[in-house]
């Protein structure tokens, strides 16, 4: 550890838990990278600013470098963030009832989050239909761009009341969220979490937006003068 301070501070007894241990299985909950651990399990966030490297254990560090986790193969994985909103805890129970991830609702690619929970979840809730999309304990990895996107293709307005949804507004938001820009990033880091040795051993893993949603943004200048598009009731 070079840098405890973190958005949790790394605890001084960290490296002796995890020290020997092997890691026998990667995953990802919503932004977490999970390292799953002989022992326990590394729950990593990398923050806004975040990226993880693969580097020889011996290369020199750079600022902003705040941990390695060293590898018995001579290279290690360098966390790197300026901002320090990233994170590094260790659980020795089962992940998923840590309490950085208890309360996380479904993937949007996972089953559970199909258009009955959708039109379910969204019952007697007064929210803006775009702010219920954002809440993590409801759904995961929707941000602001994401359901935006979403909502337009499903012909929503973002302010809509969430109760006022109907059942085939439900199955049409699930489709978008899908197919939305955005969905490609989630689509990446399910496939990192089942081919982790092949996808993290590039140079940087760090958060990105599609390049069809930066085309998206980037093509707004295009309809300069343009009438509005109506996204629907």
């Amino acid at each position: 550890m070079y840098e405890p301070r973190l958005r949790y501070p790394l605890p001084r007894d960290l490296p002796r838990k995890v020290a020997g241990q092997r890691i026998v299985r990667v995953g990802r909950r919503a932004k977490y990278l999970l390292l799953g651990l002989e022992s326990g399990t590394l729950l990593l966030h990398l923050g806004m600013s975040g990226n993880l490297r693969v580097v020889p254990a011996a290369t020199p560090r750079v600022p902003h470098d705040h941990f390695d986790l060293v590898l018995d193969s001579g290279r290690a994985l360098r966390f790197n963030d300026p901002r320090r909103f990233g994170s590094l805890v260790y659980t020795s129970g089962e992940a998923g009832a840590h309490p950085l991830l208890e309360r996380l609702g479904p993937e949007p690619f996972s089953k559970a989050f199909d258009a009955d929970y959708l039109y379910r979840i969204t019952r007697r809730r007064r929210v803006a239909i775009k702010q219920l999309l954002m809440n993590s304990q409801l759904v995961v990895g929707v941000g602001n761009i994401y359901a935006s996107e979403a909502l337009f293709r499903a012909r929503l307005r973002p302010g809509r009341a969430a109760r006022s949804l109907t059942r085939a507004d439900a199955a049409r938001l699930v489709r978008a969220v899908r197919r939305a820009p955005g969905a490609r990033c989630c689509a990446r880091r399910s496939a990192l979490a089942a081919r982790p040795c092949a996808t993290i051993s590039g140079p940087t893993v760090r958060p990105a937006i599609s390049a069809s949603a930066s085309t998206s943004m980037s093509g707004a200048a295009s309809r300069a003068g343009a009438a509005a598009a109506r996204c629907g009731p």
